[in-house]
């Protein structure tokens, strides 16, 4: 039974025969049949029968641990022979270099701005439309303050640091939109055919290569560089540790995954596994955890939840409708819709990101991704952002332990999403490390931002649901993205120019932009988004006293329609 791969292939013992068959057709003939192909196009390829079908790889293989030959390969410490390995010093770039490091760069990736055609500016980059999707980049002066930098301002000196970052890219959740396309494709190829050409033509021959939920080779990649990263920026604060670090994740494989990739990456290979204790929160209904804290919130997981979800899927059937009609005319016998397409899309992201390329990009104009990115503004606003009636409640977990971390006091009330078992430990939950890591999910991060009312990203308002705004401060490719990281820093600075008296400030980076903080009471406007340590713990706990978490995450209402929310929360 031939494979798949050879039912393409021309039989070698065919090959001359099939040459001279070729070459002996009549001049004439072969000049006609170029014409008629010129004229009425080349005839469409029916799709394979394993068009849309699932293909995967395991490694390594099956059955290949033979723990008898371990004795052939001893590890490094067996071996002996390290060579030198005196240390250096401790980095501390925000403070010694002139400037701030940028990311810019997605390599390996193909990025897709380099292979269009269909889109108007060259400078235009598809991959900065994905909405959460989207590789992070330094968002430098995009959340109010375009003159701040990241680097520690003159007269302070960093103290303590507060990292919350996002897992790195991963493939679709299980049961997602482009599983479902791959799905509808695999039907058609296996019941009734379709034929796919020009742009669409590598659908006839096209396989769903994706996994699902797990890291992929470029989100590990995201993770150890982002790991590395740190260690420049904030290694030095290492030297104010009497203990090992407690680092904090949930238990997901991609969150674990995650951890372990920036561990590696900020205290090296050979050293992380003893250089850290790592905490692994449960993730799943009936445990209590702040950077999984939908399980502890029913309104997080009923209608309530769907508003941006539904806001999203009509906008779809708006932006998608002229792009549907032009995808169509190069498909016979499946017919396409907005949900499709828009399937389509996030094949062209999650393909990128797992496989390094894809060959969805192409077919996608730049409006394609303006409208795709607002679709995911759409829907992180209004069903885990500002709009969402329940997201702050969610966020507030994370708000009373940075308070407690903050303010070096133990936390005393656990009737939110707070784990008690864990933080009402100070071995699990300790309160005076110099540098914190958590690590959480993209919907999360967007729950705790609204809880410390940054109010920045909501500025322009409630987001129309039938067009894109001229401007809107809420993007999510630039807020929620893969590894999006969110930094507290912590620093001493001079009370005034005149004076050696030091005054402890407070301010936070999203992806290297300061973010003002102006939203917490007590903290006034600062060009480099300082908040007097004082201010900003007295104006967080009164925001978190503010939040119902009660009433918000349990209570029965509806959701208002239009809906006017913009901080979090339901008012009552």
């Amino acid at each position: 039974m031939p494979t798949k791969h050879e039912r393409w292939r021309v039989p070698p013992s065919n090959t001359a025969a099939l040459s001279r068959e070729v070459m002996s057709f009549p001049a004439h003939l072969l000049l006609a049949l170029c014409v008629v192909s010129q004229v009425f196009g080349a005839v469409p390829q029916s799709a394979s029968t394993f068009a849309g079908s699932t293909v995967s790889a395991v490694f390594p293989p099956p059955n290949a641990t033979d723990t008898s030959v371990s004795t052939y390969f001893p590890n490094p410490e067996e071996v002996g022979f390290p060579g030198p390995t005196p240390t250096g010093d401790e980095p501390w770039v925000l403070a010694t270099a002139p400037a701030a490091p940028k990311k810019e760069d997605v390599y390996p990736l193909v990025n897709p701005a380099g292979t269009q055609t269909s889109l108007k500016k060259p400078s235009f980059n598809p991959m900065r439309y994905w909405g959460n999707l989207s590789p992070w980049w330094s968002q430098q002066g995009s959340w109010g303050l375009p003159d701040a930098s990241a680097v520690v301002p003159s007269g302070c000196e960093l103290t303590q640091v507060h990292l919350l970052h996002r897992h790195g890219a991963r493939y679709p959740t299980s049961g997602s939109a482009p599983s479902a396309f791959a799905a509808k494709i695999h039907a058609a190829a296996t019941s009734t055919g379709f034929s796919a050409s020009g742009p669409l033509e590598f659908l006839n021959t096209w396989t769903y290569k994706l996994g699902a939920e797990l890291l992929t080779p470029f989100g590990r990649e995201q993770l150890f560089d982002l790991g590395i990263a740190f260690r420049v920026k904030y290694g030095h604060l290492l030297k104010s540790f009497s203990d090992l670090p407690v680092f904090r994740t949930t238990s997901e494989a991609r969150m674990v995954d995650s951890a372990l990739h920036f561990a590696a990456g900020f205290f090296g290979v050979q050293q992380y596994q003893s250089s850290y204790h790592q905490l692994i929160g449960i993730e799943e209904n009936g445990f209590y955890n702040s950077l999984a804290p939908w399980n502890a919130c029913p309104n997080a997981n009923n209608e309530v939840a769907y508003l941006g979800v539904d806001a999203h899927s009509n906008w779809t059937q708006v932006y998608l409708k002229d792009t549907v009609q032009r995808l169509q005319k190069h498909l016979k016998g499946l017919e396409l819709d907005a949900t499709s397409v828009s399937a389509m899309q996030s094949l062209c992201a999650y393909e990128t990101v797992a496989l390094g390329y894809s060959a969805f990009c192409d077919l996608f104009t730049e409006d394609d991704w303006r409208g795709f990115e607002y679709g995911l503004d759409l829907e992180y606003w209004y069903s885990y952002g500002p709009g969402n009636p329940a997201s702050a409640a969610q966020g507030i977990g994370y708000a009373q332990e940075l308070l407690a971390r903050l303010t070096q006091t133990p936390i005393d009330d656990f009737s939110t999403v707070l784990n008690r078992t864990l933080d009402d430990n100070n071995v699990t939950f300790p309160l005076h490390q110099p540098v914190y890591v958590d690590a959480s999910h993209d919907t999360v991060i967007t729950n705790i931002l609204v809880a410390l009312n940054f109010t920045s990203m909501a500025a322009s308002g409630p987001l129309p649901v039938d067009h894109i705004p001229k401007k809107h401060s809420y993007i999510a490719s630039q807020i929620t993205p893969f590894a999006t990281n969110l930094v507290g820093q912590v620093m001493s600075c001079s009370a005034s120019s005149k004076s050696n008296d030091k005054q402890t400030f407070i301010r936070f980076l999203l992806n290297d932009g300061v973010v003002p903080l102006t939203g917490l009471a007590h903290c006034a406007a600062n060009k480099n988004g300082l908040c007097a340590m004082d201010s900003f713990a007295k104006g967080l706990k009164e925001r978190i006293t503010e939040i119902d978490f009660k009433y918000d995450c349990f209570a029965n209402y509806t959701a208002p329609w239009p809906d006017p929310i913009i901080d979090g929360r339901m008012k009552h």
